[in-house]
């Protein structure tokens, strides 16, 4: 089965210094029929004005993901942790039992560009923990790259979570292919660009949702950045 995500079907939070577009049902946006896929609970696709962001707020029993697209995030958190967030670098934070942290854009001029995702946890509790890495560029073209991952393979982010999240930056032509073992699920983003996956054309913000599909293959019809989910 696979079904179609248009990106102007996403919830939507605008304010004076924040643009927020929401995959699945976020804040005051609720649409019962998006309240996630499997342990997935929230895609938002923010762009954030200079100089702004999000104060201190907490979080619990929740695998958070922080991927920036373009611009500076600045993280800090109740654990003492504080680094800027830049293009190529993955963020992960565990909730576990609770955790404060802030969000802020430190540039004076440019808006940043980030997503963040949400996954739950296999179990609540647990110690709150965050990690940070950079994937270099070279590692993402022409090829899916496993960034955050329930068994830390390949290098990436260990999360509590039997699910992992991938990446690949693509030019007009290349493909790529991905074999899903038998009683997952996929979920794709496309976080900028135009590709055809499976057969269905998506453009930057929509999504493919894939159940009991044993492959999924991608091509892109200009510059792509994707975001992969392989969820149990």
């Amino acid at each position: 089965m696979i079904r179609y995500h248009k990106a102007s079907s996403r919830g939507q939070t605008t304010i004076d210094w924040l643009d927020s577009r929401h995959t699945f049902s976020f804040g005051e946006w609720h649409d019962p029929d998006q309240m996630g896929f499997r342990a997935l609970r929230v895609i938002n696709d923010d762009k954030v004005r200079a100089a702004s962001g999000f104060g201190t707020h907490g979080h619990r029993d929740m695998e958070i993901i922080t991927w920036v697209l373009e611009g500076v995030l600045q993280h800090k958190d109740s654990l003492g942790n504080g680094d800027a967030i830049r293009p190529g670098d993955v963020q992960r934070m565990s909730a576990g039992t609770g955790i404060r942290h802030s969000e802020w854009n430190p540039s004076s001029t440019d808006a940043v560009h980030l997503l963040q995702m949400w996954i739950e946890p296999d179990q609540e509790g647990g110690p709150p923990a965050w990690e940070q890495k950079h994937v270099p560029a070279g590692e993402r073209r022409g090829r899916w790259r496993r960034i955050v991952d329930g068994e830390g393979r390949d290098g990436a982010l260990k999360m509590r979570a039997d699910a992992s999240l991938s990446t690949t930056l693509l030019a007009p032509g290349q493909e790529v292919v991905y074999e899903t073992e038998p009683g997952r699920g996929l979920w794709l983003h496309v976080a900028r660009g135009d590709v055809t996956a499976n057969g269905t054309r998506l453009a930057s913000g929509d999504a493919l949702e894939l159940e009991d599909e044993p492959r999924l293959v991608v091509k892109a019809d200009a510059d792509s950045e994707l975001m992969l989910f392989d969820l149990a």
